[in-house]
């Protein structure tokens, strides 16, 4: 049994049990994968009836259009079909615009090359590409908790098939199934965790130099290496795992392999259009604050979003996260899987700007989905993760309405 299901019930519920125990592994998350997207996509169509006409799409869009072109999607779509500029767009106080220059490439050039290939239009394209690497990311981050955490697996033997239900779930998970990086960058981290599980260094380095063209992650996979490796380092000396000279060069490879993806689209930028800082100073045009700085934004952001309430707000969260970091579910996790999660987040507090794009990329600190599912004793883990899911399935049509669905202001577009 997957551990997912109750006890055969008479009739019915005892056949759809059985066929449910007889699939396969991968069958199951791919039932799960697919039921979570089914709910998501109903949740965006009853959103897009009440969506305005906006510069993306007309009013009550289709499930594809908006899926397909609304917010940061027509940018990868520009990149897709137009590519990147040569120059930085300038303002007229000699600052620099917002540009596709914000945006990795990998995600868009691969939905070309599938545009190319099908003929089909961007708005259809990418939805399907996006839902279709989601399901792959799913089946890869199964394996990683089976491979990553047999300790933790082998006290709760549901816990792969958990960690899949609550990210498939997650409220911002709408967004594996839009034009978005979402379902690519979470294929590729859980891909290089597995491989680094696994030590497959080499590997582990093709899917980091991917990742940095998806995503701007190298600096927490790069801490991930350094924990696996003083992990074996620690092992070799007490003689349990002997760290050979392969095992060495693969994990010297594997550090350059994660310096070169933080630093090639930067370099990329700032190459083509003549302008050393053209990546920052793109990024800084999102911003409030134009200057990138490392956890300044929290003060004046935070401050914005919740008045008053930004210190207890910002304490309460991050001794949440503390406390499943530190947790005894956590603990029983390998150091790659248990390491990800504390690393991601601790990056993302020091390099961006919080806002409503928070609740996305917080979707990428998937492990804490693991520990979630690891925390309740045997006996309630089945009626507490029913409670989850139903309340992450209920967030979802609130982050939709009020994230995904654009209410322009008085005047706009102008």
């Amino acid at each position: 049994m997957n551990g997912l299901v109750a006890a055969p019930a008479p009739g019915r519920s005892a056949a759809v049990a059985r066929a449910w125990a007889r699939l396969p592994w991968w069958g199951t998350v791919l039932v799960v994968f697919a039921g979570a997207r089914l709910w998501s996509a109903v949740v965006l169509i009853a959103v897009a009836r009440h969506q305005v006409a906006t510069l993306w799409t007309g009013a009550d869009p289709s499930y594809l259009q908006y899926t397909g072109v609304m917010w940061d999607a027509s940018w990868y779509r520009q990149i897709a079909e137009h590519g990147y500029p040569a120059t930085l767009p300038v303002g007229a106080g000699g600052l620099v615009q917002q540009n596709a220059w914000a945006f990795f490439p990998l995600f868009p050039f691969l939905v070309r090359g599938v545009m190319a290939v099908t003929t089909g239009p961007w708005y259809v394209v990418a939805p399907v590409v996006a839902t279709l690497l989601g399901a792959a990311a799913m089946l890869v981050i199964h394996r990683l908790v089976v491979h990553g955490a047999p300790r933790a697996v082998a006290a709760h033997p549901g816990l792969p098939l958990a960690t899949v239900l609550l990210v498939s779930v997650f409220p911002s998970s709408v967004v594996l199934q839009t034009g978005y990086t979402e379902s690519l960058a979470l294929l590729l981290i859980a891909g290089s965790l597995t491989a680094l599980v696994l030590r497959r260094y080499w590997l582990t380095a093709g899917l980091v130099l991917a990742l940095g063209f998806t995503r701007a992650v190298a600096l927490p996979m790069a801490l991930v290496v350094v924990v696996h490796a003083a992990t074996r380092w620690r092992s070799s000396r007490h003689g349990d795992d002997r760290l050979r000279r392969a095992d060495v060069v693969g994990l010297g490879g594997l550090a350059v392999a994660a310096a070169v993806s933080g630093l090639a689209w930067p370099a990329i930028c700032g190459w083509v259009t003549g302008v050393p800082d053209a990546y920052l100073q793109t990024q800084g045009a999102w911003r409030g604050d134009r200057h990138v700085a490392p956890f300044v934004p929290w003060g004046y952001a935070a401050r914005f979003w919740f008045g008053g309430w930004a210190p207890v707000v910002l304490v309460v969260v991050a001794a949440t996260v503390v406390a499943l970091v530190l947790s005894r579910s956590s603990r029983r996790l390998g150091p790659e899987l248990m390491s990800w999660s504390p690393a991601y987040l601790g990056y993302l507090a020091a390099v961006i700007e919080p806002g409503t794009s928070l609740f996305r990329f917080a979707l990428l600190a998937f492990p804490m989905a693991t520990i979630t599912a690891g925390l309740p004793p045997a006996r309630w883990r089945r009626p507490l993760l029913f409670g989850v899911v139903v309340v992450m399935a209920g967030l979802q049509l609130l982050w939709a309405y009020q994230l995904w669905r654009l209410v322009p202001p008085s005047g706009w577009p102008p």
